[in-house]
């Protein structure tokens, strides 16, 4: 069992206890990277190998003092490439950002330095996390390690996937629309997306603000604990951070469901999910009603409006967010051009992937005069009869449980032909943004192709300690082991 096998939290107690250097752990991350790389594409960017070990021999010499205690100390990590990493480049995987380097650390980067996490790259992700696949980065798409010739999900596959290759011990990744757990149901690991507000979104390049979450993403249930509680916090410099009474999500931790209340929205299980994963899903709760869980289905209404509310909203924050992209400050400068607005427009042009336009030219045109009230006034107020749809469940059920994806992951190519196909995969993950609720999704088994399946499962907002609970307790009893799932596959 190599180093890169073990959880973080596990990685993280044999250094802490002598029997592993954080040198030894960055090296064996490093060797990974080497040879995953080349068949993967996980990063867009690697920190240099003696750059990483002065910084290992730094995080050692902490250890040894007893000035780093905690349980992420020296445990190498991955970052989203839109979140910003002072002086080193940070992209969002795109043209228009390829040379950006930041003078600033997002703050939940911030928070894992301070925790003594390592940080090893950069990963890749789609421009500006718009899409679900991790193809439409710039720099080429990710590959999903269970099979090359998948995708790993969107858009923090390069995340996912670095994760499932053993190229990092833990990720950080975004979620606007369920861009953590869509990937971590894709590539076989566990993500999770924190009640909004929760992480600061200080340094992390906006898509749609109203929805962004940064979120954990790792190889159990008990790792994405950790690590949030190392990234959440209380940040003046985000108008939208809350400060929480309580940021003790380990403590949720414990292997008892008796009396928890799950809801499974029968919308959830109808055309359109494969059989494979709705069988799965059952079985998963099954494993926890046979644990004491209280478990029936039930009517979740307005599902089949969130996916047009989430796109009104989010592409109309991104037309926003991304005007100031115009090749002024920072980034792309088109080489050529003939006055200032014929930059602003080829620069623009050259910059972004068509993917990215796609959207801006939508979040555009439902804030024009005369559409603003046809399209975003009217998505606004779905979002908020979606909020209502989901506290009247709350008053009957802790938990909601579901698939994370309608199938498992499609073949590289498959999705990009036809978007309004890609935009469909995330019906059962955007709802949870837009009413700004915490979700977590794991493995629960494999497809006939040897694919992962993702359960997922959604709390009220700041109730993340009942996901975690009910997720922790289904990793307990759900009858393999991480190397078995893996197993299954061969990989």
């Amino acid at each position: 069992m190599g180093l890169m096998d073990y959880t973080a939290v596990e990685l993280g107690e044999k250094i802490k206890a002598g029997e592993v250097t954080v040198m030894e752990a960055a090296e064996a991350a490093m060797d990974a990277i080497e040879k995953g790389e080349p068949s993967y594409h996980c990063y867009v960017s690697v920190i240099d190998r003696e750059t990483i070990r002065k910084k290992a021999q730094e995080l050692q010499a902490h250890i040894d003092d007893g000035s780093l205690t905690g349980p992420l100390a020296g445990v190498p990590v991955a970052v989203k490439d839109n979140m910003c990493t002072k002086d080193v480049r940070t992209t969002c995987s795109s043209k228009m950002l390829d040379n950006f380097v930041p003078t600033y650390t997002a703050q939940a980067v911030c928070n894992l330095e301070k925790a003594g996490a390592l940080i090893i790259g950069k990963t890749n992700m789609d421009e500006f996390a718009m899409g679900s696949t991790t193809e439409t980065s710039y720099f080429g798409p990710t590959k999903n390690p269970w099979n090359p010739d998948h995708v790993p999900g969107g858009s923090s596959g390069g995340s996912a996937a670095a994760v499932a290759a053993g190229e990092c011990s833990y990720a950080l990744g975004s979620d606007t629309g369920g861009s953590i757990r869509q990937p971590a149901s894709y590539c076989g690991i566990v993500g999770m997306k924190p009640t909004y507000g929760t992480v600061s979104r200080y340094g992390l390049i906006a898509y749609g603000s109203s929805l962004d979450q940064i979120g954990p993403m790792a190889k159990d249930v008990r790792d994405c604990a950790v690590i949030l509680e190392a990234i959440a916090s209380h940040d003046k410099k985000d108008s939208t951070s809350i400060l929480r009474e309580d940021y003790s999500f380990t403590s949720a931790l414990v292997d008892d469901v008796k009396g928890l209340r799950i809801g499974i929205p029968r919308d959830y299980l109808g055309e359109g999910l494969d059989e494979e994963v709705r069988d799965a899903v059952l079985r998963a709760a099954k494993v926890l009603e046979e644990q004491g869980a209280i478990v029936e289905e039930f009517d979740l209404s307005l599902v089949e409006y969130a996916i047009p509310a989430y796109y009104v909203i989010a592409s109309a924050e991104a037309s926003s967010n991304l005007a100031r992209f115009e090749g002024v400050k920072y980034g792309y400068r088109t080489p050529e051009y003939e006055g200032l607005h014929n930059m602003y427009k080829k620069t623009r042009s050259e910059g972004f992937g068509a993917e990215v336009k796609r959207r801006i030219m939508l979040g555009s045109f439902v804030l024009s005069s005369g559409y603003y009230d046809a399209y975003y006034l009217k998505a606004l107020r779905t979002k908020a009869l979606i909020r209502q749809a989901f506290d009247k469940a709350f008053a009957r059920y802790d938990v909601i449980l579901g698939p994370a994806a309608p199938t498992t992951a499609p073949k590289i190519g498959e999705s990009l032909a036809d978007p309004i196909k890609m935009y469909l995969g995330d019906i059962y993950t955007i709802s949870a943004n837009l009413a700004g609720l915490p979700g977590i999704c794991l493995p629960c088994g494999v497809d006939g192709r040897g694919l992962p399946i993702g359960l997922q499962l959604i709390g009220d907002c700041f109730k993340e300690n009942n996901i975690l609970r009910a997720a922790y307790a289904y990793e307990q009893h759900r009858g393999f082991t991480r190397e078995e799932l893996a197993g299954k596959e061969g990989k």
